[in-house]
């Protein structure tokens, strides 16, 4: 069994944790932020001061933080996993943040010696407490051999995409697609509530078709009941188009379905909605139209 250094265990990466544990890995959690929750610790994970420390007791050192500047803060500030990075040992980023800022961080950590893998996740904090996550991972091909079965004791889709960052364009790619399906899904819903007919039956008779996702599967059912509890917050759905809007300048392309998107979650932040799941995109779409599909 490994030796696991496990660096933020939030809504994700707690499941995340737990599911290692399972497995029968040792961690080792960084206290430099918050205190290690007490079930992971009374389950056996130990607490240290830093990162720093982390890096220095364990073969992994995975991080699961909100974005680039967090990553960035574990890794290379004062006690940071860079001081206690070395040959042998493999980083592994399993947060949502830039292709770019990636391929520098990659770098950076290799010089140390030890391998560096960017692995974000797709399946929200349902896949994390199922153990059913996709994993997209960047990076190299050996250090990702020597890493499977972490990832697969968290995931089920596993998949290596390529060199370093091309885990993080991967998920990118992911959160434009899940974005754009969710305002569909929206819209749809929106469009059969105002013309009169019963959006839960409208949804019952779309799943049977070309039209059905897992989407309109969950995140329909939420739009409907209104459960808009966050297993992924539309701010954290806003980096991510962030991210992908940052890279197409970069790229000199044009995302217009992703930038409407970005607009329509907009919306819901400015009535309130950072911390709404992000299938609350309907109520951006609901508060433009003056018009409620659950009758509120």
């Amino acid at each position: 069994m490994a030796k696991i250094g496990f660096i933020g265990t939030g809504i994700m990466g707690k499941p995340m944790a737990q599911n290692l544990q399972k497995a029968g890995h040792t961690l080792f959690l960084s206290e430099h932020h918050d205190k290690a929750p007490a079930d992971l610790v009374a389950e056996g994970a130990i607490a240290l001061a830093s990162p720093r420390e982390v890096a220095q007791e364990a073969e992994f050192i995975i991080i699961m933080v909100p974005d680039t500047p967090q990553v960035e803060d574990v890794l290379f500030s004062k006690g940071g996993v860079v001081e206690g990075a070395g040959a042998g040992k493999i980083v592994i980023d399993m947060s949502s943040i830039s292709p770019t800022a990636t391929k520098v961080f990659a770098d950076k950590i290799k010089a140390t010696g030890a391998a560096y893998l960017d692995a974000p996740v797709s399946g929200g904090e349902v896949g994390a407490k199922a153990a059913t996550l996709s994993i997209m991972v960047g990076g190299c091909p050996k250090a990702f051999d020597r890493a499977l079965p972490l990832f697969q004791a968290m995931g089920k889709n596993i998949t290596h995409v390529g060199g370093s960052g091309d885990g993080q364009t991967a998920k990118v790619a992911n959160q434009i697609i899940v974005a754009l399906n969710i305002q569909a899904v929206a819209e749809a819903l929106l469009f059969a509530a105002k013309n009169g007919a019963d959006p839960a039956k409208v949804r019952e008779a779309l799943m049977g078709g070309f039209a059905g996702s897992k989407i309109l599967e969950v995140h329909g059912e939420r739009m409907i009941k209104g459960t808009f509890d966050p297993g992924f917050r539309i701010s954290l759905h806003q980096k991510d188009l962030n991210l992908a809007l940052a890279g197409a300048r970069e790229l000199g392309l044009n995302l217009p379905n992703t930038a409407n998107a970005q607009q329509v979650f907009s919306t819901c932040s400015a009535i309130g909605g950072s911390n709404w799941d992000h299938s609350a995109l309907i109520k951006g779409l609901e508060h433009m139209a003056n018009f409620n599909i659950r009758g509120e």
